[in-house]
């Protein structure tokens, strides 16, 4: 990992401890950290106590795991290979959840065409959270409601 990058702490304990017990219930069903996933005590006094956790990628993931199909809301990657376009749209819109979701890729005319497909309210290429906050956004299945209820808050 860039030892550049800057990444937050967890919002607070309970969601800390979701994260590490998503991370133990990954590698109990077969998922292998490939990198990450501990906690971290940082030096600077200023940051004492902070609930911080080193982003974990997963690997050998399964689309019934856990950390797959949930969101954990924490610094975790799944990696899921896949043979087919066809496959990987499928097995993307298969999940509960739409509100978000990325394609990253060198060929743009395979990335339009893929996101082109996929059920979810925003779509990235490359990139994530491109989007302002203050812009009214939603997802679909699940989480429409973020799309009506932001909807309803700009209109009055």
């Amino acid at each position: 990992m860039d030892p550049d990058v800057k990444v937050g702490a967890t919002i607070c304990k309970m969601q800390y401890d979701k994260i590490l017990k998503y991370l133990d219930t990954a590698r109990e069903e077969g998922a292998e950290v490939l990198c990450g996933g501990e906690p971290v005590t940082l030096d600077s006094p200023d940051l004492a106590g902070g609930l911080y956790i080193a982003p974990a990628v997963l690997g050998n993931c399964t689309d019934d795991m856990t950390a797959v199909k949930e969101e954990v809301f924490g610094p975790v990657l799944s990696v899921l290979v896949f043979d087919t376009e066809e496959e990987v749209i499928r097995r993307a819109n298969d999940t509960e959840f739409g509100l978000a979701a990325g394609v990253c890729t060198q060929n743009l005319s395979r990335a339009y065409r893929v996101i082109s497909k996929l059920e979810a309210g925003s779509c990235n290429i490359n990139t994530f959270n491109a989007y302002p906050c203050v812009l009214p956004f939603g997802g679909y299945k699940k989480q429409w409601y973020q799309r009506r209820v932001r909807t309803l808050l700009y209109n009055k």
